[in-house]
């Protein structure tokens, strides 16, 4: 039984994004050719992008699976904000890669987030954050548009870890 927090299930993978949430959209190549595409999709999909950019992951299934149960930890001390996620979809194909998880209680926002690789037809390989949110918990609402601000810079971190990642495979 899922226990999401939003009732726009899947937007992320099927457009468009709802209204009456943020939306961030970050896309920046990480690498070019197959073994690129595959190194980046691997990383996305068993956590290890989200891991290298400085987040702590637990999740239920060692790589993305719709259902999967996970816990995203960022900052620190005090300061450490998680963030529990459900899996809601996954793509596994020839020329994308990646995953989108929506929030559940008890996660400071609600809405779905997706990072997905793809290949370009010239071979670039593409990472992609798209995400529609909205505050749930009093910091975030009292925090206003530097939520927002603080996403877009994680998703440039992650893009940042993922070309790191790649580079090193």
């Amino acid at each position: 039984m899922s226990t999401l927090t939003y009732p726009e299930v899947g937007a992320t993978r099927l457009g468009p994004l709802p209204d009456g949430y943020n939306h961030l959209h970050h896309r920046v190549a990480v690498g070019r050719g197959r073994a690129d595409f595959e190194a980046a999709g691997a990383a996305v999909t068993d956590w290890r992008m989200h891991r290298t950019s400085g987040a702590r992951v637990q999740a239920s299934t060692a790589r993305a699976e719709a259902g999967t149960s996970v816990r995203v930890s960022i900052g620190v001390g005090p300061l450490r904000f998680t963030a529990p996620c459900e899996v809601v979809w996954t793509a596994y194909e020839k020329g994308r890669i990646g995953f989108a998880y929506g929030t559940r209680p008890h996660h400071p926002e609600c809405g779905e987030e997706c990072f997905v690789v793809d290949l370009a037809d010239d071979g670039t390989v593409w990472f992609t954050v798209l995400a529609f949110s909205r505050p749930v918990s009093w910091y975030t609402r009292l925090a206003g548009p530097l939520v927002p601000m603080a996403q877009r810079m994680y998703a440039r971190r992650l893009g940042t870890a993922l070309r790191r990642i790649v580079s090193a495979s």
